[in-house]
């Protein structure tokens, strides 16, 4: 049975977390979190997730300042982050993406959208064509 992928979810809406996750959850990910910036880096180590969802408007930090931090880490340079936030894409948009995020969502993202950004960052669309397309 293939592992389940691990997803971080960095939020500190309680409310939008369970939300998020149990959409996760409902496509074979397992989820676990945290709601502010220290406690984020400190998930992450530990749990060595997959994938991050990160929010911009923490406490004790923002989410600029976790994927800066993330890049610091050997073991966490390299994951890929998607950012979702209830700022405006503005200004929060290209800033995000030139810290390394894979993807920017306003909230709340669709969920279609939002799971196809998740399964290109993880790889997972290109594993799924190539068995469809027998293998090449």
């Amino acid at each position: 049975m293939e592992e389940k992928k691990k997803i971080l979810i960095v939020d500190d809406d309680q409310d939008f977390v369970q939300l998020l996750s149990t959409r996760l959850q409902a496509h074979n990910y397992h989820t676990f979190f945290a709601a502010d910036a220290i406690s984020a880096i400190n998930r992450a180590v530990e749990g060595n997730p997959d994938l991050i969802l990160l929010d911009i408007n923490l406490p004790a930090g923002s989410g600029f300042l976790i994927m800066e931090r993330l890049k610091n880490i050997a073991s966490l340079a390299l994951t890929p982050v998607i950012v979702l936030s209830a700022l405006g894409p503005r200004f929060n948009k290209d800033r995000a993406l030139k810290a390394g995020a894979k993807a920017f969502f306003q909230k709340p993202p669709k969920n279609e959208e939002l799971l196809k950004a998740i399964r290109d960052a993880l790889g997972d669309g290109a594993e799924e064509s190539t068995r469809r397309n027998g293998g090449e």
